[in-house]
């Protein structure tokens, strides 16, 4: 309800322009988008069939936040958080890089806004540290666990921008995402917490 494609297809634009990697756009009108097919799996869809690949996909993951913090964000882009003029995300996770033959491609762009890179790479530590992750037999929870922390480590260490100064803030944003969860609303209450605690 209420989705305009028009910001999201101007946006895409943009960063094509820039030589960021998203789906050609080829028209957009109302609720409708229309853009090129995109060959491949998302990340955490290989993730689940190839976890040795943890560490690969978090660099790679890292390294598409860095390329998009470099662009400046365009006149007119919402601007939720501190200080800063880059362009973010805020859903840049596993879930909206798609691997293709071509190479990885951002997907997903309606939240994108200006601000600090940092604040993206705390958003993306946070879904990724908060999600429940569904249909996930008991027996291989573990497994999960354990690429999901290796994921976010790397991350974490190799992302350009510090997430740290954002935390507190960027939870909150995120709380106020009707999709999320009661049991997640508390991890996020949680790892803001623990992040405030460490003088983060």
């Amino acid at each position: 309800p209420g989705y305009d494609s028009v910001p999201e297809a101007t946006i895409m634009r943009y960063l094509a322009g820039h030589g960021f990697p998203v789906p050609e756009v080829f028209d957009a009108e109302g609720t409708d988008l229309v853009m090129e097919r995109l060959d491949g799996r998302d990340m955490l869809i290989d993730l689940g069939k190839r976890p040795w690949l943890a560490r690969k996909h978090a660099r790679m993951l890292a390294g598409m936040h860095n390329a998009l913090h470099q662009i400046e964000a365009p006149p007119g882009l919402p601007h939720l958080f501190g200080p800063g003029n880059r362009v973010m995300h805020l859903d840049l996770h596993p879930g909206n890089v798609m691997l293709t033959a071509r190479g990885p491609y951002v997907i997903d762009w309606p939240n994108a806004s200006a601000g600090p890179g940092g604040a993206d790479v705390a958003m993306a530590y946070l879904i990724m540290a908060s999600s429940e992750a569904d249909g996930v037999p008991a027996m291989v929870r573990p497994l999960v666990s354990a690429i999901r922390a290796q994921v976010i480590k790397t991350l974490l260490a190799t992302a350009a921008d510090d997430p740290w100064p954002h935390i507190a803030e960027v939870a909150e944003v995120r709380l106020r995402d009707r999709n999320v969860r009661p049991a997640e609303a508390v991890r996020l209450r949680e790892l803001a917490a623990a992040a405030a605690a460490r003088g983060r």
